[in-house]
């Protein structure tokens, strides 16, 4: 049976340590671990070749070594030239190292995807895969190892998903995309975010529209969507006041409450009033959103009308039409209302996508923004560990406004 040469510790320490003097770093193409690492990984490829053969043999088959050979691959310690035996039969296949594979643990893969997901250029990850690892990697090998991840971006968006949702956020932001023929386009991607029984938060979806706003009807798609993979209850829906969204979210769930997002109001209405009296009129305005329930809300409003529905009529007007989405959240409790107020939990998650998104200028295509959101979501989402603040106190609350429609999909 061949032997591997023994590895000198001893030559490898002096070695080592010298090189450390001499300022050579750990990792990188000529850091001091390379040779360590190459080692470990022959030795650990002679012991599944030992093991293999063994089985042959105990299974009545004549197997043996024959000869050795060389190939490649990448770490992070740099790219290492790795010798390791064959067998006579070939039907030993590797686990440490595939016959296919040209990286130590897809460590390689791992890292583009990291990198790819903090929002950098494939040349950027080019440079930095150079400087760091001696590594030199085509546009077009960055972009197959990102395109790895597609199977996993289509079955995510496609996963089954809970039946009851109490809360449930909807709002979308904006893309510049290029198309085959050059032009520049922007594109609609639209968000669901959910609150489950437990008090976690997830991204339930995201849909990329053709059309360049944000329209009901493609909502509807996305609430059909929702539907056909298992969503049955949604309690609360926290919208912004795009025309027919709420009756597209009734068309597909007859029962869920909307709430318009208060935030969205406030901003929409301050736009209209001029400069000199802003401050005076958001103080008026504060007491009606912030009152102590609907009623209360309502004498605020005909008094924010009495001082200023003659001179800013259409927002007097905007708040009374709205009232009945608007006023929802008038109807629970603080635990309650302070969730669903304002679409603040949605548009905070939109704002972490885009300090990753923001280095793009526009996208190639449609799957290569998919890509880059389904990335950054995952890496938001491992900060959603625990149940939002205070769940325990709004579920009770819920248990009681919404009766069996929670009370059966709860774990207890």
């Amino acid at each position: 049976m061949e032997k591997t040469e023994k590895f000198d510790f001893a030559t490898f320490e002096s070695e080592a340590l010298e090189k450390l003097r001499m300022g050579k770093p750990l990792e990188g193409s000529d850091g001091v671990l390379g040779p360590l690492l190459k080692r470990l990984l022959e030795a650990s490829l002679e012991g599944e070749l030992d093991a293999h053969l063994a089985e042959e043999k105990a299974s009545g088959k004549s197997n043996r070594r024959n000869g050795r050979t060389r190939k490649t691959v990448s770490s992070g310690f740099g790219p290492l030239e790795v010798e390791q035996s064959r067998d006579r039969l070939g039907s030993f296949e590797p686990e440490l190292i595939g016959k296919r594979e040209r990286s130590v643990g897809d460590t390689l893969g791992q890292k583009v995807l990291s990198l790819y997901g903090l929002g950098m250029s494939y040349s950027a990850i080019q440079a930095h895969l150079q400087e760091l690892y001696g590594l030199e990697l085509s546009a077009g090998k960055l972009s197959a190892i990102t395109d790895k991840v597609w199977p996993e971006v289509e079955a995510w968006r496609s996963r089954p998903l809970e039946a009851c949702y109490p809360i449930v956020w909807m709002d979308a932001m904006y893309f510049k995309l290029r198309t085959s023929s050059g032009r520049v386009e922007n594109r609609c991607l639209y968000t669901v975010l959910g609150l489950d029984v437990e008090g976690h938060k997830s991204v339930l979806g995201f849909y990329l529209g053709h059309e360049t706003g944000e329209g009901a009807k493609f909502w509807l798609q996305v609430l059909t969507d929702l539907q056909q993979r298992g969503v049955a209850e949604i309690l609360i829906a926290c919208i912004d006041n795009l025309k027919g969204f709420a009756e597209a979210i009734a068309s597909i769930y007859p029962q869920t409450r909307v709430q318009l997002c208060i935030v969205h109001q406030i901003r929409n209405s301050m736009r209209y009033i001029s400069t000199k009296d802003a401050k005076a009129f958001m103080a008026d305005l504060k007491g009606v959103y912030q009152a102590p329930n609907r009623e209360a809300a309502m004498g605020q409003l005909e008094m924010l009308d009495e001082n200023w529905g003659k001179r800013y009529g259409v927002v007097i007007e905007s708040w009374r039409r709205n009232w009945e989405l608007l006023s929802e959240f008038f109807g629970y409790a603080q635990e309650i209302r302070k969730i669903i107020y304002t679409t603040n939990t949605i548009e905070g998650y939109h704002r972490q996508v885009r300090k990753i998104t923001k280095t793009k200028g526009s996208f190639t295509s449609e799957k290569s923004l998919l890509k880059l959101v389904y990335l950054v979501q995952l890496k938001i989402s491992q900060k959603w560990s625990k149940p939002i603040h205070n769940w325990g106190m709004a579920l009770s609350q819920m248990s009681i406004h919404f009766g069996d429609r929670i009370n059966r999909y709860l774990h207890i």
